[in-house]
């Protein structure tokens, strides 16, 4: 075999979803497959997209996870968000509950589902999560800036508790390119040509900001982290 078929063979098979009903899809599987690896107990799944309908999302998704696992519960930061999901899926009414209604008649084992929670949901979330045995499916949730402006013994609490999630499914839009990410696959970066999306990258922990804006550039990340981490030196040099 010639050494141009090797280095084609060697070139990951990632593909970006054409639509919504692909993407969810992809992440359904990787939801599932996260959830029955022995890997952790608390997962994200997240639809980086503006203006998405989440309620449908959900519902979709957990009636095809009841359909696996029948202890799912689908959890809502409020509970007007949990009164409009019985509303629109009668079947599962009594598997919906929101944060407060939850924590006072949880069980411990079963498989949750929790929607969109916010930085202003930390607090009740958090309390939630270490109740809990079970895994824990957190769907478009964001909750990375949630220890700004506190103090720094909670301030390292939160952040001991957003690094304990990892992500089954990741897909967002960015400027020139997008990421993705396919539990148990590896973090993967497109870059957007004028023909499509075309595969630039992979790695085992998603890419900071600054590094998917220097490899959609074509530069170096890594120079550019070393840059960045001279000019903190240099800043923190002159506070002392």
């Amino acid at each position: 075999m010639s050494d141009a078929a090797d280095t084609a063979t060697d070139v990951p098979a990632y593909v970006l979803p054409p639509d919504l009903l692909k993407a969810e899809a992809d992440l359904l599987k990787a939801v599932k497959a996260a959830v029955e690896s022995p890997d952790g107990t608390r997962w994200g799944a997240t639809l980086r997209f503006e203006n998405l309908r989440l309620l449908p999302v959900a519902l979709r998704l957990a009636e095809a996870l009841s359909a696996v696992d029948s202890t799912l519960r689908l959890l809502w930061p409020d509970a007007g968000a949990a009164a409009l999901a019985r509303r629109d899926a009668p079947e599962l009414a009594s598997s919906i509950a929101d944060f407060n209604q939850w924590s006072s008649q949880a069980d411990p084992d079963a498989l949750l589902l929790a929607v969109g929670p916010q930085p202003s949901d930390y607090e009740a979330f958090m309390a939630l999560c270490e109740a809990h045995r079970g895994v824990i499916v957190m769907l478009n949730g964001r909750l990375e800036d949630a220890a700004v402006g506190i103090g720094s013994v909670a301030r390292k609490r939160r952040r001991g508790f957003v690094s304990s999630w990892q992500q089954a499914y990741w897909l967002q839009p960015l400027e020139g390119g997008a990421l993705m990410r396919v539990f148990p696959d590896e973090w993967a970066l497109f870059r957007q040509d004028p023909d499509g999306y075309r595969w630039l990258s992979t790695s085992a922990d998603r890419p900071d900001p600054e590094s998917l804006s220097a490899l959609l550039a074509g530069e170096d990340p890594d120079g550019l982290k070393q840059q960045l981490g001279n000019v903190d030196r240099f800043l923190d040099g002159l506070s002392k």
